[in-house]
């Protein structure tokens, strides 16, 4: 299937180089540019991108304003918000991921690094950047969002056991492969796992199940 992906930058020239770089791949293409979050919103809703390459900061409405209404409309929820950042420690980063983002780079990544990332989103992986990814998201759950909802007891409750645990691990920042390893299981059967558990709990990827544990108290931020 062909990875549709929406740009959303205030600079031409830079959503221009990364047009060329994502039409030239086989496996995606840019179905529509914006130059700010209103726009953004907008034409998410007109093409249902897969993928939404998003810089934080535009003129008028934002990157992040513009991401909270993506992922807050449920006529949305295929749709999954990649963030494009100059400052990857940016608090604006971690807000990013509280309100449903489904990770974020640099803007300095490769052009390799770029497309891979828009593969690991669009299949449902949360993304970080290695520059920043322990940092972050231990920041990001020591100060937790106060308007972010807890999850339900009721919810946590209808995981099973070993959906919980290898929740656990995946908010643990392991990936399938470790954690089959740790578990002797299969990465299929990891997979499996963890599909259910955000099927349960309402995740749209595992930026957002990682979110639930540490808000059920099934994971603790390292010390």
């Amino acid at each position: 299937m062909t990875i549709r992906v929406l740009l959303a930058d205030d600079q031409a020239l830079l959503r221009a180089t990364f047009r060329i770089l994502i039409d030239s791949s086989e496996d995606m293409d840019v179905v529509a540019e914006a130059a700010d979050g209103r726009d953004a919103v907008e034409l998410t809703r007109t093409h249902r991108p897969d993928i939404v390459l998003m810089d934080i900061r535009m003129p008028g409405t934002d990157g992040l304003a513009a991401t909270a209404e993506i992922c807050a409309d449920p006529a949305l929820r295929g749709t999954r918000v990649l963030i494009l950042t100059t400052f990857e420690t940016d608090e604006h980063v971690a807000r990013a991921l509280r309100i449903g983002a489904s990770g974020f780079l640099g803007k300095d990544v490769t052009a390799e690094e770029l497309l891979d990332g828009i593969r690991t989103v669009a299949a449902g992986d949360a993304l970080l950047s290695a520059a920043a990814t322990r940092s972050l998201i231990t920041r990001f759950l020591d100060s937790p969002d106060p308007r972010a909802s807890p999850v339900p007891p009721e919810d946590l409750a209808a995981l099973t056991a070993r959906e919980r645990e290898v929740t656990a691990l995946v908010a643990d920042g392991k990936s399938d492969k470790e954690i089959a390893a740790e578990l002797f299981l299969s990465p299929l059967t990891v997979r499996t796992h963890v599909q259910r558990a955000k099927t349960k709990l309402g995740a749209r990827d595992r930026a957002q199940l990682v979110a639930h544990a540490y808000r059920s108290g099934l994971a603790r931020p390292p010390r």
